[in-house]
């Protein structure tokens, strides 16, 4: 089984600029553009932010024990419902979950963790 990954920078406004004018510069030159994946902060406090420790516990249980719903995975964590959705929904638009919505009965929103390790580079 193949381990998948997901990266973190931190990266200047500067950086991001640059790294998108290069692109552009290839794309009308003809050249191949590499494909990247990620996501970029501008600092280490917003990752603070983002990824809490309450947010990685939610991650860590939707990779371990697969719940097939929210409200599953509130009570894997014996937390308030609106909470998890709230967090859920917040990783979802930050790239780190993705939610499937089944029709079963009552709709469900299923999350899914589709990597196994996050690294995060920090430029020093």
């Amino acid at each position: 089984m193949k381990v998948r990954n997901i990266k973190i920078v931190i990266k200047s406004d500067e950086d991001i600029f640059n790294e998108i004018k290069e692109v552009v510069r290839k794309i009308e030159l003809g050249d191949n553009v590499k494909k990247h994946e990620g996501i970029s902060f501008e600092d280490i406090d917003t990752l603070r932010k983002i990824l809490t420790d309450g947010r990685l516990k939610v991650l860590k249980a939707i990779k371990k024990h697969n719940p097939q719903s929210i409200y599953e995975l509130a009570k894997l964590l014996d937390r308030d419902i609106k909470n998890t959705y709230d967090d859920v929904h917040f990783l979802a638009e930050m790239g780190l979950i993705e939610l499937t919505k089944t029709k079963e009965g009552r709709e469900k929103t299923t999350p899914k963790v589709n990597y196994d390790n996050i690294l995060v580079k920090i430029p020093v």
